[in-house]
């Protein structure tokens, strides 16, 4: 797979406390120039990002209940329906890992069903935060977000203790079969680490520096 196709798998991503429009702006022009799939922002700056990409085949990307995904469902579902009134065509949200973790099925099912149907047909992702989760837990999680219609299953916010590794990939890929996408981001620092989670299984990679990842030279940043 050469870098062209790979640029393709990237969603661009800019996600932190600090972030001002003329960075957003400046992801943007990056997005188009090397053709990521998609830039990655916080909902503030959706309608900015829209705006930046208007006629290029770029998406826009969002996140919902980011990062720790203890929103309430009903919030979450405004969030969405909000963000694509600005212009969003993928919706990355975060998992109910609490309820996850103490084994409520069905809250964690209702809550990734209400956001997948307010999205009507724009992408859903679903972050699962492998970090802090079991192997059994990584496999419920896949498995539920399948079950409630998602698009991908997302190994990390890049907020969280860990990033994604290759071992979670390959289980999230054999959990979820091939009909399914997934996502891996966090600790994506180079060419080489974006070629291996590939190669793992991921089919889009979420990472703040892709232009690096795409030139070839490592980086330090934490997502």
């Amino acid at each position: 797979m050469d870098k062209k196709e790979i640029a393709k798998m990237i969603d661009h991503t800019i996600l932190g406390a600090t972030v001002t429009s003329d960075q957003v702006k400046e992801k943007c022009e990056e997005a188009k120039k090397y053709n990521f799939a998609s830039v990655c922002v916080n909902p503030e700056y959706v309608k900015l990002v829209s705006t930046e990409l208007a006629g290029t085949p770029v998406k826009v990307c969002t996140v919902i209940g980011f990062p720790l995904g203890f929103n309430l469902t009903d919030v979450k579902v405004k969030e969405v329906k909000e963000a694509i009134k600005q212009g969003a065509d993928e919706l990355d949200m975060v998992i109910k890992l609490g309820a996850l973790k103490e084994g409520n099925m069905d809250l964690v099912t209702k809550d990734i069903e209400s956001v997948v149907k307010a999205s009507g047909n724009k992408l859903v992702k679903v972050i699962i935060e492998t970090c802090y989760l079991t192997d059994e837990e990584k496999i419920e999680a896949c498995k539920v977000a399948k079950k409630a219609g998602a698009d991908f299953v997302k190994t990390s916010t890049g907020f969280g203790s860990g990033g994604a590794t290759e071992e979670d990939i390959k289980l999230m890929r054999e959990t979820v079969g091939e009909e399914m996408g997934v996502k891996a981001s966090g600790g994506i620092r180079s060419l080489f680490d974006a070629k291996k989670m590939i190669e793992a299984g991921a089919t889009r990679i979420g990472a703040s520096s892709g232009v690096k990842i795409i030139e070839g030279n490592r980086i330090t940043s934490k997502y």
